[in-house]
């Protein structure tokens, strides 16, 4: 009963606090767009790939090894590996940071003339690699957290970080844009991270408090290879998250470019990029935003009844959850399609996002549930196929990109969106059924 109070406490947390977060995101998203254009939210769209491709290089895996194994320990009753466990992955992920770092800034020419069309100047890239250390390690602290379920200080983190960087980008933003809209994405870029470095100064002082909980605990005598554990759950999450990212990254940037074959001019590509990208499925995805919250959680609850081999309890529990997040992800996807022009005039103030919005709608329940599926094979150690099966979808959507969408334009971007989730959601909720109700028959 105290850890299904617990549970409830957490997931109550993140979902308040996600609320908010996405919201705030949302909003600020607006804002942005209201001062340097759609064309501008589709270049910081383009930097935001090769950001987030350069995070899953520095932090490769770490904070889902940090929590399963964190979350396995304390199932059998060794708090004593925590702080072992906890030193070893704050190492690997300063040695895999600050070699990724390295590797951007080598090939920042590469990267500013090739990926991102000279948009933008090498500062922007410099800045990338300034916050990756901080990012990774944030990572590591927060999969600790999550593992002993004390989830609420990672909200609290998250919280002080949008805070911070809708305040200081907003007033970074203000100082550069009357000297052109080119600095822009500098601005929005150093406004991130700012609010990275403030995050992490947070997430690490509460870390140094909250592990004093573990200094007087013992570890068990037959306590396992941590270093082993770690790498085994990271390295495969890793190298798939390598692939998966390194396509996503190219797929985000190739999506202008074969726009633009299709016969539509660089700026209106770039426009139309960021519109959809950039603004109508961030509103598609906040609902996701609540779903996510709760399906982190799921993570260290399987792991604990994998481990303990409690095949009964992971039968009931995956029937309940797909059933109320089922039912839950129809009825707001029919909110998003009913309301659409609503919601698109009353944040963005423009039809044309509210036609995307629409369009985009029936995508929802296929996207919310997908994730409560892949948290669920994650906490039951498939997080392997999991990625698979991303590459997979990311292979085939890609390709679909570079091949079709010149010849359809607009129209084929908005189906290989479809293609991609539809078939993404399909493959994983097979893979479930079949480890849950087929492999494990006790």
């Amino acid at each position: 009963m105290k850890r299904f109070k617990f549970f409830i406490f957490n997931t109550s947390i993140l979902i308040i606090t996600s609320i908010i977060f996405r919201a705030i995101d949302i909003y600020f998203t607006a804002y942005v767009a209201s001062k340097i254009g759609s064309e501008n939210v589709g270049i910081y769209q383009l930097v935001m790939s090769v950001y987030l491709f350069g995070i899953t290089l520095a932090t490769s895996g770490i904070n889902l090894a940090v929590t399963r194994v964190i979350s396995e320990e304390l199932a059998l009753d060794n708090p004593g590996g925590i702080r072992k466990i906890m030193k070893k992955c704050l190492y690997i992920t300063l040695i895999t940071s600050v070699a990724t770092s390295i590797i951007l800034y080598i090939n920042s020419d590469f990267i500013i003339e090739k990926c991102l069309h000279s948009k933008v100047s090498h500062s922007v890239i410099y800045l990338v690699c300034l916050a990756l250390p901080l990012i990774s390690m944030s990572s590591a602290i927060a999969g600790y957290f999550a593992g002993v379920r004390r989830i609420y200080k990672n909200a609290i983190g998250q919280f002080i970080e949008h805070v911070a960087k809708v305040i200081v980008t907003a007033f970074i933003l203000m100082l550069y844009l009357p000297n052109g809209l080119e600095y822009s994405c500098f601005a929005l870029i150093l406004g991130d991270v700012l609010s990275e470095v403030i995050s992490f100064i947070y997430i690490y002082l509460i870390y140094l408090f909250d592990k004093r909980k573990y200094n007087n605990t013992t570890e068990l005598a037959n306590s396992p290879n941590y270093t082993y554990k770690v790498v085994r759950i990271s390295i495969p999450i890793a190298i798939t998250s390598y692939i998966r990212s390194g396509l996503t990254t190219f797929k985000q940037l190739i999506i202008p470019s074969s726009l633009e074959k299709s016969g539509i001019n660089c700026a209106e590509s770039l426009s139309k990029y960021g519109i959809i990208n950039g603004m109508a499925l961030p509103i598609i995805m906040f609902p996701d935003i609540l779903v996510k919250s709760f399906a982190s959680l799921l993570i260290p609850e399987f792991s604990r009844y994998n481990a303990k081999k409690d095949y009964k309890r992971i039968k009931q529990m995956t029937g309940i959850l797909l059933f109320l997040i089922g039912g839950s992800a129809l009825f707001l996807t029919f909110i998003l399609f009913v309301f659409s022009d609503n919601i698109g005039n009353f944040i963005y103030k423009s039809n044309n996002v509210s036609t995307y919005i629409k369009i985009l709608a029936p995508l929802a329940t296929f996207i919310y549930v997908d994730t409560v599926v892949d948290s669920i094979l994650r906490g039951l150690d498939a997080q392997v196929g999991v990625m698979i099966i991303n590459i997979f979808d990311l292979v085939l959507s890609t390709s679909f990109i570079y091949f079709i969408v010149p010849q359809l334009g607009l129209l084929g971007y908005i189906i290989s969106i479809y293609m991609s989730e539809v078939l993404n959601f399909t493959i994983s909720l097979f893979q479930l059924i079949k480890i849950v109700y087929f492999k494990n028959k006790n």
